[in-house]
């Protein structure tokens, strides 16, 4: 897999999280840095650990995965993508969103999210044990895409509102799907890249 596709993986995983961070940028009434930076620190550690612990497992049962390692991947990634599609198509109306009043972040609410929007990466880290992957240089672009692009998301939900919620979160899911196909058509030998 290339720094391409690995990329393209690390943006469609941040996709949950740019979400969530845009609807934490809905509730500021002013674009708080130091809070911004505290909510991609989460994001973006969850996202990086994630991974590497399904890394971890998929390491253990690789000898009896590797004949059909193409398949899971193409299962895996197409489900965590659907998964997105499904949920930008019947997400609650950002409206319904419940602001703290003081301004302060919660950080058990924040824990909480940040695993929510994070297991689709462990699911992922299964697959790269399976595809071989380069697990440090995959987490640590995992982890700082999402950094980067949560930071992003907060300065946008304060900015812009919710507009580029939903489209996000579409484009996130069919990469991650298209992904998921190519890994397979490749593995069949239906293409070569």
């Amino acid at each position: 897999m290339g720094f391409v596709e690995l990329f393209l993986i690390a943006v469609s995983l941040s996709m949950d999280a740019f979400a969530v961070s845009v609807c934490k940028g809905l509730c500021m009434k002013r674009l708080d840095v130091r809070q911004a930076v505290v909510i991609a620190l989460f994001f973006g550690g969850f996202q990086a650990l994630m991974p590497l612990a399904g890394w971890a497992l998929g390491t253990q049962f690789e000898a009896l995965i590797t004949p059909v390692d193409h398949w899971i991947a193409f299962v895996l990634l197409g489900i965590i993508g659907s998964k997105m599609l499904w949920d930008a198509f019947h997400e609650d109306d950002p409206e319904d969103l419940a602001c703290p009043t003081d301004g302060k972040l919660d950080l058990r609410e924040l824990v909480m999210m940040a695993i929510a929007t994070s297991i689709d990466a462990l699911a992922v880290g299964i697959t790269f044990a399976f595809l071989r992957v380069d697990i440090a240089v995959s987490v640590g672009l995992i982890g700082i895409t999402t950094f980067v692009l949560s930071i992003v998301g907060v300065a946008v939900g304060h900015r812009f509102g919710a507009k580029y919620e939903k489209p996000a979160t579409i484009v996130g899911g069919i990469v991650l799907i298209l992904i998921g196909l190519k890994i397979l058509l490749e593995h069949l030998g239906l293409i070569a890249f």
